[in-house]
């Protein structure tokens, strides 16, 4: 059905214009979307519990070089003793307490929580790292959003041309100017334009789909994202930032320092360790030590005992050697891969800033295309209005326009990305960078390593476990609907 060619023109020139007008009260905008993912994106919320998980690895190092105290209780009935044993109990309590304190481990326990403190800061920078990822997505999404908007509607304005095209031929067909085949021409043209419209549609409902994945609610009316910030005037500029900053190096580097203190827990396995201890031992026979002469014996004791303990490898079978080595070939695997996550860094900055400056680019000549098409549509309006020109060569010039301005808006999408994988690269793409307004504190990792990190006592627990994030199953599974509302309040099928 060939809907009014006029009312879509608007429709796209509403889509199209929607990167340079402010939002409104009732739409979507990016900022809200980036602080929706932030809250409540399932991505995110995982790698936040899984760093809290690896804030754990400090205390329980540190519970090494505690003291280990523990209780031993048993009851025993000698239901059978010996027939030459006369002072044998019939029964037996013996209870007591063992205190055990490490006091020198050859370094194992205090590399090993150098180690663990690595990486926690190691995990910081990979939630950084997942943050700014997830925000990377949603931009690419709500920009796409906006791009297949405008797809969709400038390819259903091509079925009104091609049909109001169709219609002009099968007329002069009448008259005997054209042929069979300029009908047959025009007929497959619309029809093709037809399965591009229908294509046009799919990608835009995919679009929303992804939107909706990582955001978790539907898009409605998104509007101007805003400028980006902090955007640098060269390239490297942009490599020197991003190899101090970005949180993806960061992580490696001190992924490669915990290796380091691997290696040196690992050599301590040959050295001597050395500790303390303290037992303390409540014996009671209940009154049957001694049989017969029971009389003549205590039926209950204590004892005590302190003393040092030192213990001395002499030969393991060539474990901590293999131990050691293996730890090595580790650190020397983590300090190459701060070298591949460094090249990975600089090739990701310097391809993201030269899409952004080519996207740039693109805008300018799309832009002096959508001025050029302007004109050209005004002038063959002119000459239409005095007969020197045919309404097909004033459909085929608003054609022209819409086109050219599609290609602008989607340089702008491809721009703004582009500028967006830039911050992203350079370590400046998070919720702080971006002063995202979440409606309370921004998340931060190191309150949870600072709540647990010295927390000695074992019955200290955390709330059981939920899931934080919103899921998706409620929200309807979007259409292709764009435009203003018609008379019936219904948005038109685009």
């Amino acid at each position: 059905m060939v809907r009014s060619k006029t009312w879509r023109r608007s429709a796209a020139l509403l889509v199209l214009s929607s990167a340079l007008v402010p939002a409104s009260a009732q739409a979507d905008t990016l900022r809200e979307a980036l602080a929706r993912a932030y809250e409540t994106n399932p991505t995110l919320e995982a790698a936040r519990a899984q760093q809290r998980a690896t804030d754990e690895d400090v205390p329980i190092q540190l519970s090494r070089a505690g003291p280990d105290v523990s209780a031993v209780a048993n009851h025993i009935e000698f239901v059978k003793v010996s027939p030459n044993s006369f002072t044998a109990p019939e029964r037996r309590f013996q209870g007591g307490i063992d205190v055990t304190v490490p006091i020198y481990s050859g370094g194992a326990v205090k590399n090993g929580i150098k180690a663990a403190k690595e990486r926690v800061a190691a995990g910081q920078a990979d939630l950084r790292g997942t943050e700014s990822s997830i925000f990377s997505q949603v931009v690419a999404a709500y920009m796409d959003v906006l791009r297949t908007e405008a797809l969709a509607t400038l390819a259903g304005n091509q079925v009104d041309v091609l049909g109001v095209n169709l219609e002009a031929t099968n007329d002069r067909f009448e008259i005997g100017e054209l042929t069979r085949t300029d009908i047959a021409q025009s007929q497959s043209r619309l029809a093709i334009a037809q399965s591009d419209f229908r294509n046009a549609q799919a990608n835009l409902i995919a679009a929303r789909e992804t939107y909706i994945q990582l955001v978790g609610s539907a898009p409605n009316d998104l509007q101007a994202p805003p400028p980006l910030p902090g955007l640098p005037d060269t390239v490297g500029e942009a490599v020197t930032v991003a190899l101090e900053y970005n949180p993806d190096l960061i992580a490696a580097k001190e992924r490669a320092e915990a290796a380091g203190y691997d290696s040196e827990v690992a050599g301590a396995g040959r050295l001597p360790t050395i500790g303390g201890f303290v037992n303390y031992d409540y014996t009671d026979f209940f009154g049957t030590l001694g049989g017969p002469i029971s009389a003549n014996f205590a039926q209950d004791e204590t004892t005590a005992n302190v003393g040092v303990q030192l213990t001395i490898p002499l030969y393991q079978g060539g474990r901590p050697a293999a131990q050691q080595r293996q730890a090595y070939a580790r650190e020397n695997a983590a300090l190459e891969n701060v070298i591949a996550t460094e090249r990975n860094v600089i090739a990701q900055t310097r391809s993201a800033y030269s899409s952004w400056q080519a996207s740039q680019a693109v805008i300018e000549s799309s832009q002096a295309a959508v001025d050029a098409a302007e004109l050209s549509l005004e002038g063959v309006r002119a000459e239409n209005s005095i007969g020197n020109r045919t309404i097909l060569d004033v459909l085929n010039a608003e054609q022209e326009l819409l086109s050219a301005r599609a290609q602008l808006v989607t340089a702008r999408r491809n721009a703004y990305v582009a500028g967006f994988s830039v911050l992203a690269a350079m370590g400046r793409a998070e919720a702080r960078d971006l002063n995202l307004d979440t409606g309370g504190v921004l998340y931060d990792p190191v309150v949870n390593y600072d709540r647990v990190r010295n927390k000695i006592f074992d019955w200290h627990r955390d709330p059981e476990p939920e899931a934080k994030s919103t899921r998706t199953v409620d929200i309807p599974a979007p259409d292709a609907m764009i435009g203003p509302p018609d008379e019936s309040g219904d948005a038109k099928d685009y």
